[in-house]
């Protein structure tokens, strides 16, 4: 993490964490544990670490079911974070069990997208090695929900 303080006068005017991609990275795979729960529900095999605009780190693993009723790691990251009192996502890394990251599902894109009228901006690792990322607004162009933002 790199800590930013701004001083005006010798009084603080703001100070920002900025965590670097890798933080988050590791911040998921200590989390990850891939684990059978029960004949119906394994969990871990992906991993989540999301970064709020307010700063703080949230993770998630996704749990897989017999049936629909499972979730997703970013899903599972991003209630923990309202279950905080957040709402605004900054960044988000998901790791797959081989290790590498990945992007969101159809569905956590859409998910993401319904949390904030600014969510298209939450930056998504697409490679750890690079550094590459990607908007959500580019995984999910023309997206039907932002007029209900402006009512």
């Amino acid at each position: 993490m790199i800590k930013i303080s701004v001083f005006r006068a010798g009084k603080l005017i703001f100070e920002r964490k900025f965590f670097m991609w890798n933080e988050l990275y590791n911040a998921a795979v200590k989390v990850q544990n891939s684990r059978t729960i029960s004949p119906f529900i394994d969990a871990g095999g992906v991993a989540a670490a999301i970064l709020t605009k307010q700063g703080n780190v949230y993770v998630g693993v996704c749990i897989d079911t017999a049936s629909t009723l499972g979730m997703c790691a970013e899903r599972n990251a991003i209630a923990n974070m309202i279950t905080n009192g957040e709402s605004q996502v900054d960044k988000v890394v998901a790791v797959m069990s081989d290790g590498t990251v990945g992007s969101p599902c159809g569905a956590c894109r859409e998910y993401m997208m319904q949390l904030d009228k600014n969510s298209g901006d939450i930056e998504i690792l697409l490679d750890l090695e690079t550094k590459k990322t990607v908007r959500l607004k580019e995984l999910i162009p023309d997206w039907w929900g932002y007029t209900r933002f402006n009512e």
